[in-house]
């Protein structure tokens, strides 16, 4: 299955599909129309052509405006569609980057993973750019494609928001979620995380805090998971108090998204 979904890209990390799934009620979200990534700052000529074949017309960028910057990402001369993205400063931080720091060991990197997932709902860049999501999901009529910085953390809380809302069962939730620690090629996305990390806060952190840091846990999801519930119940309230969709607009949602 893990084959199936990953698209093997030379310098875009953690591509792949997160359609697919069984949803309650029955039926199935539509292969090959939601996608995930990491960001494409390194994409090659290659990997563009190979973006071009999915039609994707529609980008949703997670990262702070500080971050687009820092790390611009390449498109494709015949990308036609759109990128979305609400603005705002992050401080450069991606979660993994914002749980870094100082000669850390691996107890303490999960640790801070788990506090950073827990106030991932309120992040205020990543709410604002999650309602332009929502809104362009429930009227897409063609593929989109979600990404961060390393496509694990917000994207991964953005994937787990849209699969609870079209109906996908939390077990298959969370093994898209898990599949970010065998997709692709996980040692040379970790060595570049390893890199920024260090030439953040210094060679001291420890390799295995490193390997904390830029892998997946189920903690760090069911922290983020365990706040929406706690002051909204369930997600699909989370989605209409905080992320502005109505439940007209999640129903458009499952009619384009599930067959």
């Amino acid at each position: 299955m893990l084959a199936e979904r990953v698209l093997p890209l030379s310098g875009i990390h953690n591509f792949r599909d997160y359609g697919g799934y069984a949803v309650e009620g029955g039926g199935r979200l539509r292969d090959a129309t939601l996608w995930r990534s990491a960001h494409h700052e390194a994409a090659s000529d290659e990997d563009l052509i190979a973006l071009d074949k999915l039609g994707i017309q529609t980008i949703i960028d997670l990262r702070g405006d500080d971050e687009r910057e820092l790390h611009p990402c390449r498109r494709s001369e015949n990308f036609a569609g759109r990128v979305l993205f609400a603005g705002g400063i992050t401080a450069g931080l991606a979660p993994h980057l914002q749980a870094a720091g100082g000669a850390i060991d691996a107890e303490t990197a999960r640790a801070r993973m788990i506090d950073t997932y827990a106030g991932m709902p309120y992040r205020p860049a990543l709410v604002a750019t999650l309602r332009l999501y929502l809104a362009a999901l429930a009227d897409a009529d063609a593929p989109t494609l979600v990404h961060c910085v390393a496509g694990k953390d917000r994207t991964g809380f953005a994937v787990a928001i849209v699969h609870r809302l079209l109906g996908v069962h939390e077990d298959d939730l969370m093994q898209d979620y898990l599949l970010t620690n065998t997709a692709g090629k996980i040692d040379e996305r970790i060595a570049q995380g390893a890199a920024h990390i260090r030439m953040r806060y210094g060679a001291e952190i420890k390799d295995d805090a490193i390997r904390a840091l830029m892998s997946v846990n189920p903690a760090y999801l069911d922290a983020a998971l365990a706040t929406v519930r706690r002051d909204h119940g369930d997600v699909a309230t989370y989605a209409e108090t905080v992320l502005n969709l109505t439940p007209n607009r999640r129903e458009a949602m499952i009619d384009k998204l599930v067959a």
